[in-house]
């Protein structure tokens, strides 16, 4: 497996999906930051902070989870935040072309403030159009 720069697991993944141990996550789903653009990558992290975001800014009515998953394939980091937002990728944010396995669910999380949220959805309201697929 390829793993992008120094990439080591535990990976997460944020969303409002319910998903079971052993589901695949596949890229071409309806993406969280545009009405009419389907993602072509599944985008995962190495750090829990990064994976609430996820959780918090995903579309949809369920409750925000997240899980540890592990890539099946190749990923790289991804550029939307690698050297363009956070220079060196302290988020430890990747992207695959390939499924991430689902292997758990993390139970407890702390989230963001509301305002916080909004203000982090503001944000990328203001930046559509500008995601690198």
């Amino acid at each position: 497996m390829t793993y992008a720069r120094d990439a080591k697991p535990p990976f997460y993944h944020g969303t409002r999906a319910d998903l079971s141990p052993g589901d695949l996550l596949v890229a071409g789903r309806p993406s969280n930051f545009a009405d009419d653009w389907a993602a072509s990558w599944i985008y995962f992290a190495a750090t829990l902070e990064a994976a609430v975001w996820g959780a918090e800014l995903a579309r949809g009515e369920g409750r925000e989870r997240i899980y540890l998953v592990e890539p099946t394939g190749p990923f790289e980091d991804d550029p939307n935040l690698t050297d363009k937002k956070f220079p060196g990728n302290i988020t430890a944010s990747y992207r695959s072309r390939d499924a991430l396995r689902v292997l758990g669910e993390v139970a407890e999380w702390q989230g963001h403030p509301p305002e916080q949220i909004a203000a982090m959805k503001d944000g990328i309201a203001s930046k559509r159009g500008e995601i690198i697929d």
